[in-house]
């Protein structure tokens, strides 16, 4: 026998997965007189309508005794747009599927409460797993405060990130270089640390693949950011921020702000560099919900040892570049034991031309030996 349910939100969570709703959450919705779908939509960008309501209207009247599926708990207050509640009930929906709750802890009143004392028939937790999936980095940012953070290594076999030379350019194939830029056009922000600027004077944009390009963030605790790069050039085309400490220069940050280049101050730690956990929260409070870092070595080391990633993307070119190349592509003192290392589970193995993508959620073993995901 087929699970109607399931079957509905199963398409609820492919409808979820378009759009680009951030700094809201990804949210499908279905609505179905038994096997039928009479109605179904999703949050298409922020400030639009949400998904129930676009459903809704595709429905039309034939939504009155229906089933609404909802990959997320419906709200029940104000926002950019009135509260989906109201119109589910109005639309005289007799029952409600959804997914997965608002964990949301600056919502006040649950949708589902107000649907039931309306005298709707609600079911939670249909396809809970990938309901949760589809809102993980939203959930991670309204939860946490900060940017959700995707972290991007790419190495050559004998884990080099350039020649004894220097050479970079490139180490991995053209079909990984597109990956990365898709990967960048999922992502509200890109990161990078200084040293790569000034060893790449990289653009960071999404060129070759639709889709939008990022914001662009270069953590730089002295300001050493070149007015003649090319993120300074044209920070007035793709927003460009850089999260320094008060060391930076106050002539420095006079010219790169003529540039059109965000200047934020944040903490430093004890060696003087930008706290990492202060640059994901001052993202945060821009309604930058998730974050690519794509280098480099210092910055990628500083992330892992401070436990902050929870994506790890890593791309392996089958070249090796010896031992007097330049060193790995994280900078860090590492576990002691290989127990002790971070690693992604599960890990997800594709091959992009010629070279191995692994990517995945990373764990971070507690000195106990359990597991927990990193955040």
């Amino acid at each position: 026998m087929i699970d109607l349910d399931a079957k509905h939100m199963a398409r609820a969570l492919e409808l979820g997965r378009g759009g680009d709703p951030s700094p809201n959450p990804h949210v499908g919705c279905v609505i179905a007189e038994d096997d039928t779908v009479v109605g179904e939509g999703y949050h298409a960008t922020a400030g639009a309508e949400h998904a129930e309501i676009v459903a809704l209207k595709a429905a039309g009247k034939k939504a009155r005794g229906a089933t609404l599926y909802a990959t997320l708990e419906p709200c029940n207050h104000v926002g950019k747009t009135p509260p989906c509640v109201d119109a589910i009930v109005a639309a005289g929906i007799k029952r409600v599927v959804i997914g997965r709750r608002d964990p949301n802890p600056r919502v006040t009143g649950g949708g589902l409460e107000r649907l039931e004392k309306e005298g709707v028939e609600v079911k939670l937790g249909v396809l809970d797993a990938e309901c949760k999936e589809l809102i993980r980095p939203w959930a991670h940012f309204v939860t946490a405060g900060r940017s959700y953070l995707s972290l991007k290594l790419a190495m050559s076999l004998d884990g080099r990130i350039a020649t004894r030379t220097g050479a970079s350019k490139w180490i991995t194939c053209p079909e990984s270089r597109a990956r990365v830029q898709q990967l960048r056009g999922q992502h509200d922000a890109v990161m990078l640390g200084v040293n790569t600027v000034l060893a790449d004077d990289p653009r960071l944009t999404v060129r070759d693949v639709p889709g939008r390009s990022p914001i662009r963030v270069v953590i730089d605790s002295r300001l050493r950011l070149p007015p003649t790069s090319h993120l300074a050039q044209t920070a007035k085309q793709t927003p460009t921020c850089v999260m320094t400490t008060q060391a930076a220069s106050p002539a420095a940050e006079q010219e790169l702000d003529a540039l059109g280049v965000r200047i934020v101050h944040v903490a430093a730690t004890a060696e003087g560099r930008c706290d990492p956990v202060a640059v994901l929260q001052e993202l945060a409070a821009r309604e930058v919900v998730n974050v690519l870092c794509e280098g480099g070595a210092e910055l990628a080391g500083s992330l892992l040892a401070a436990r902050l990633p929870s994506e790890l993307h890593v791309f392996v070119a089958p070249i090796l570049l010896g031992p007097r190349g330049r060193p790995g592509a994280v900078d860090w003192a590492g576990p002691e034991l290989p127990g002790d290392a971070p690693r992604i589970n599960p890990p997800h193995w594709e091959l992009c031309g010629s070279d191995a993508y692994v990517w995945g959620p990373i764990v971070f073993p507690k000195k106990t030996g359990t597991t927990k995901p990193g955040v």
